[in-house]
Formats: C-alpha cells, sequence, structure tokens
C-alpha cells in the first residue's frame, strides 16, 4: 500500500496530468501524436507503470482500431500483438466487459492464452487495461504495462480509472477534431476543383450539344477508362482548349 507522502505525490501528478489533457486538443498533434501524449502522461501518473499503450477506435465501433500509439516503441510492438495480430488481450477484455481488467503475471495468464505468454516473454509481466468511456460509448482503450509481477495496487486502479475518464474525453475530442480538419481538407479541395469541372462540362456541351448532366458522365467515363481524377480530365480539356485559342489568335500589330 503506499504511504502518505507517495499519495500525495500521486495526486499531484494526477492533477499536473488532468491539466495537460485539457489543453491536448489546442495544438497542432496529429491524431497518432495526440495518443501518444495521452499514453505518455498516463505512465507519469499511474504508479508502478512502466509502459502505456492507446488504442483509439472508429467512430461507430468498439473495437475496430483508427490509431495506435504508446509511451515507447516496445509497448507499440504489444498494442500491435493485442489489436492486430492477435486479436486478444486485456484491453479487448476491458472493453468487452467495460470494467479495469488486471494481471500480475502475464506469462501464466490462461484468460488471454496466446497473448499473455508472448508478452511475458517480451520481459512485460503485469497489466492493467481500461476502456475509455465518453457519452456511455467505448471511444477506445488503455493498457498500463509493468515489467515486475503484481505491480499494480489498488490505488494504481483508483488512479487509472480517475485518469482514464478525462483521457477519454481528450482523445476523443482529438478524433473528433481531426476528422473536422479532413472534412475542411476535402471541401476546400472541391471548392479548388469545381471551376475547372464547370469549365469542361460546358466545352462538351458546347461541341456535342448534350446537356450538363451528360456531359459530367462522359468526363466521369473518360477518367473511369483512363484511370486518372475526374479533375485532371477536366483540366486537359480546359487547357487543350486555350492552347486551340492561343493558336486561331492572329498576331497583334507589329509582331
Amino acid at each position: 500500500m503506499a504511504g502518505f507522502d507517495q499519495v500525495g505525490a500521486d495526486d499531484a501528478n494526477l492533477r499536473a496530468a488532468l491539466g495537460d489533457l485539457a489543453g491536448l486538443v489546442a495544438g497542432s498533434r496529429s491524431l497518432s501524436e495526440s495518443l501518444a501524449e495521452v499514453a505518455g502522461f498516463a505512465a507519469r501518473v499511474i504508479p508502478g507503470a512502466d509502459g502505456v499503450g492507446v488504442a483509439l477506435f472508429r467512430v461507430a465501433t468498439e473495437d475496430s482500431v483508427e490509431a495506435l500509439a504508446a509511451s515507447a516503441g516496445v509497448f507499440e510492438d504489444i498494442e500491435q500483438i493485442q489489436y492486430v495480430a492477435l486479436r486478444e488481450g486485456p484491453a479487448l477484455s476491458a472493453v468487452r466487459d467495460r470494467r479495469p481488467v488486471l494481471s500480475d503475471s502475464l506469462g501464466g495468464e490462461q484468460r488471454w492464452p496466446r497473448f499473455g505468454p508472448r508478452v511475458g516473454r517480451l520481459g512485460v509481466h503485469s497489466v492493467l487495461a481500461l476502456p475509455l468511456v465518453v457519452a456511455e460509448r467505448v471511444v477506445g482503450a488503455i493498457s498500463v504495462y509493468a515489467s515486475d509481477k503484481d505491480a499494480f495496487d489498488g490505488h494504481a486502479v483508483e488512479l487509472s480509472e480517475l485518469f482514464a475518464r478525462p483521457a477519454a474525453v481528450a482523445i476523443h475530442n482529438a478524433q473528433v477534431l481531426a476528422h473536422a480538419q479532413v472534412l475542411t481538407a476535402r471541401l476546400q479541395a472541391a471548392l479548388s476543383t469545381r471551376p475547372v469541372i464547370d469549365q469542361a462540362i460546358g466545352l462538351v456541351r458546347g461541341r456535342t450539344g448534350r446537356s450538363a448532366e451528360e456531359a459530367l458522365s462522359h468526363l466521369r467515363a473518360i477518367s473511369q477508362a483512363e484511370q486518372r481524377k475526374l479533375v485532371d480530365v477536366a483540366q486537359t480539356l480546359v487547357d487543350e482548349a486555350v492552347r486551340r485559342a492561343l493558336a486561331r489568335t492572329p498576331p497583334g500589330p507589329g509582331v
């Protein structure tokens, strides 16, 4: 059991980490960088932790991983083993049961007969895993690892639960922001390409008498046949029209 001084230090670390979580989305980090930050905060907060892995699930799923990160490379390897290679492990159990899952001796763990021994051979023997929940939906999971057996006591579990709630909100907000940035970029790209597509549609209509819908279908057919983007097909058509117009233009006086 942790002593009074240690409990006070742990509480101070937790308060500092919660402050760091609050400012997580304010920066220009990528989604993976945000997850790595959360993993690093957790590794400093939870007593006994040697490393932490964090998984973020795709929207509307509770086990399909969108992004993974860890506080150090070996723990990211373990997360890959859990979520990708084996689809078995403590975090998946925590997500399924919606509660913390603890193992003090992974090498002999019967709940995950493939994951436990494999991770034990890497020198990691204890794990504490928790679901990350926002508004009754599991948005991800956190796995806390230690090289020692029996590394996590009740105090560590309590601190991990206190950390997991705001951590879930932080990574969910990071996900929302990342998706919004992708959508914004796509909309900007669409706005920048629409004028040239409209010009190409106008050229096809002028040459063939087709409707706007028929002209667009014609451009799409070329795009598919040539395996080129629609905007590239349109740009080629417009560029050719400009070259022809310039070729027909007589030189000005004195040229």
